[in-house]
């Protein structure tokens, strides 16, 4: 568990995996970033890379200028698909679900979470 864990944490690869899910074919660094705009295009590519060690996105270097760099989901990568649907599937459980009373964060501050993923039962 903990490994497969290591594989999927941080910020931003659920958001990546989640992007490349939803638009179901291969994308370009420039459009995930479009997508994802609250990263930086240091920490996509970090992302990516990291991603691509673990076997789970592949990355495709045409040799054209300017450089043309493409990502996809390796078989390995869509098997994470039902484990996507899955977490989603309980972030809209939770989201509909009656608030502690009793209890709060405290912080008041909303970061990305899985309400920020797209919507994959739709496709």
């Amino acid at each position: 568990m903990q490994s497969a864990l290591r594989v999927l944490e941080g910020r931003w690869k659920m958001m990546i995996l989640a992007q490349l899910f939803y638009s179901g074919r291969v994308m370009r660094l420039s459009e995930l970033k479009r997508e994802i705009p609250d990263i930086s295009q240091k920490m996509l590519i970090q992302q990516l890379r990291a991603l691509e060690v673990e076997r789970i996105v592949e990355r495709t270097v045409y040799p054209v200028v300017p450089p043309k760099v493409e990502y996809a989901l390796t078989d390995l990568g869509r098997e994470l698909e039902p484990v996507f649907i899955s977490l989603l599937t309980w972030a809209d459980i939770r989201q509909n679900a009656a608030p502690l009373t009793s209890r709060g964060t405290g912080t008041g501050t909303k970061s990305a979470g899985p309400d920020d993923l797209p919507d994959l039962q739709s496709r």
